[in-house]
């Protein structure tokens, strides 16, 4: 039974819709190997691109508290800069992504199409996505970790921590080999462990957006969460103080690791509460 993997479904739209009868020639085989390159990249930098602009706006308009813009450690433009850290990274690690993406679509990983293909049936798509998230938060964990390591974190990762304060524009905002380091959990999972296309293309999206909500200063969380979710207030803590809080969805790997830092927004000595108070003495002077 021929098999179609996540990005071969993808191209198969883009080509039936777009590629095909508007771009290029009917002689140039779909299945030819720089064609598929080629759509890969066009589709892998416009999809990554349009949801960091598109969610990171919505939650920049929708969810994140203006306020924090006063915080001393805001910086000057600094969303302006964040958005062109954003885009030109996603358009440089849409490079090496597509060497991954390319390997799937020629069949290499072990994305497979139908449920009715999971040895554990509908059972084993569920387990699959637990697998992908504890799997990704764990190699997420010791990568970012490594990233703060002195002989690589003024190469790499300080163009992320220039933005104390961030935005949710500051999510993608990195130097492209670090944050293609830390996506390269997401692309391997599928070459290890079987992973249904559509789950991939979906948790690839959730992914994504969830890396903005960790930046989008809403410091709320469910109190029964706050001990096991790696949310907003965690991360704004990694920000402000460096050595805490490396993990992507859960502070499991933080707390085996020793580096879970209790967040400082939910014991009033946040980002908020530190603007509150400039406020306030701000009042009682005039």
């Amino acid at each position: 039974m021929t098999k179609h993997f996540a990005m071969d479904h993808v191209l198969s739209i883009a080509d039936h819709y777009v590629f095909t009868p508007y771009v290029y020639p009917a002689s140039w085989p779909e299945d030819e190997a720089l064609r598929q390159i080629i759509s890969l990249w066009v589709l892998t930098t416009l999809g990554a691109e349009l949801i960091y602009l598109g969610f990171g706006a919505l939650s920049f308009y929708c969810v994140f508290d203006h306020t924090l813009m006063k915080h001393p450690q805001f910086l000057k433009n600094q969303v302006r800069q964040e958005i062109q850290l954003g885009v030109a990274a996603i358009f440089w690690m849409s490079f090496p992504t597509v060497a991954l993406f390319f390997c799937e679509v020629r069949g290499f990983s072990k994305l497979y199409d139908n449920f009715s293909e999971s040895s554990l049936g509908w059972p084993g798509v569920f387990l699959s996505v637990a697998g992908f998230l504890f799997f990704t938060d764990m190699c997420i964990y010791w990568i970012h970790r490594c990233m703060h390591h002195r002989s690589i974190y003024k190469q790499l990762h300080k163009q992320h921590h220039v933005f104390k304060i961030p935005t949710p524009f500051a999510s993608h905002a990195f130097h492209p080999i670090d944050g293609f380091l830390q996506s390269l959990p997401y692309h391997v999972y599928p070459f290890i462990f079987p992973l249904h296309k559509v789950v991939y293309l979906s948790l690839f999206v959730f992914v994504n957006i969830w890396t903005i909500s960790i930046h989008d200063g809403d410091y709320r969380i469910p109190g029964c969460l706050i001990s096991v979710i790696n949310g907003a207030p965690h991360h704004v803590d990694h920000h402000l103080y460096f050595y805490y809080n490396y993990g992507q969805y859960f502070t499991l790997w933080d707390r085996l690791g020793g580096s879970y830092r209790h967040p400082s927004a939910l014991v009033g000595k946040g980002p908020h509460d530190h603007v509150r108070k400039l406020m306030a003495k701000s009042a009682k002077t005039e």
